[in-house]
């Protein structure tokens, strides 16, 4: 990596940013159950069209071996390259209120050097709070709400929407670093985390990135339409209901999700912990039993794991 490399170039054509915007932040990376987070960059890239203010250096932050760019071959010549992209922009939710986005893939390198410049830049642009979310597998059922665990600085929104308190050391993310420099300035900071069922973890799972969206919408004010996610949603929940119908096997394991959750939720004095797992379906035996149902999806609800 060369040590003149910029971290960062401003956009040539970067639109004025008012002050006292909330930041919303979105990385892809280590882990993503449902496809939560893919979704919300593709969600806010093509149906917000945000503005570039900043674009982050691959050539510094990115492992080109572990997430090749994409390339296309026509016939007998190369079109199209297509490099991922990490920015910072100005984007409109659907009532047309701005807010500072940074989205793209999280960084495989210089991870403290990234933090120092996000928060320079959030500085420098005097973002009122900063928001992000991103997604883990957890033994819950697909049919009750999606849950949260919330941290941060924010203790109004960690009392109202934390289902999952624990006590744990979990392998950090580049968000996680973002969250805990802004908390120790003193920022306005909150991370959620979306509590995914964890047989259909490995899948693009409609309701995970609306599950983050109104997240985003709690935190900040910000409203997303995500008309397009709800229909490619009850679609999905029909298909997975259908395959849950067929099979004796499935639909004890889900009952017994369901019996556990309720309790949990429920405040039970003889609740199992929402973790504990030693007599659930692991997410092997239930991903086989859906193995038909992802099988026959069509092409179009087909999407690629990578984010460009």
């Amino acid at each position: 990596m060369p040590s003149f490399a910029p971290l960062y170039d401003r956009a040539a054509s970067a639109p004025p940013v008012p002050p006292g915007l909330p930041l919303v932040i979105a990385l892809t990376g280590f882990t993503d159950a449902g496809g939560a987070v893919a979704r919300v960059v593709e969600y806010f890239r093509d149906d917000l069209d945000p503005s570039p203010l900043f674009a982050f250096s691959n050539d510094v932050l990115l492992d080109y071996r572990a997430r090749r760019p994409i390339i296309s071959f026509d016939e007998d010549h190369l079109t199209d390259f297509r490099p991922p992209r990490l920015e910072l922009s100005l984007a409109h939710d659907s009532l047309g209120q701005p807010f500072v986005l940074l989205a793209g893939y999280e960084p495989d390198f210089a991870w403290e050097a990234f933090a120092e410049a996000v928060l320079d830049l959030a500085e420098g642009l005097e973002v009122s709070s900063v928001t992000w979310v991103h997604a883990i597998p957890m033994p819950v059922p697909h049919t009750r709400p999606i849950g949260t665990t919330v941290s941060g600085t924010r203790s109004d929104l960690a009392e109202a929407h934390s289902v999952w308190r624990p006590h744990t050391q979990v392998p950090a993310t580049a968000g996680h670093l973002l969250e805990y420099r802004f908390a120790q300035i003193g920022a306005s900071v909150a991370g959620f985390v979306l509590l995914i069922p964890h047989y259909l973890g490995d899948t693009e799972y409609p309701a995970a990135a609306l599950a983050g969206l109104d997240s985003l919408t709690v935190a900040t004010g910000l409203v997303f339409s995500g008309d397009k996610l709800r229909d490619e949603n009850r679609d999905y929940l029909v298909k997975v209901e259908e395959q849950v119908a067929n099979s004796d096997e499935l639909t004890r394991m889900v009952q017994g999700l369901e019996e556990r959750y309720d309790s949990y939720m429920a405040g039970s004095t003889q609740a199992t912990p929402i973790i504990h797992t030693g007599d659930l379906p692991s997410a092997d035996e239930l991903a086989a039993e859906l193995e038909r149902f992802l099988a026959t999806r069509g092409d179009d609800d087909k999407r690629g794991g990578g984010l460009s």
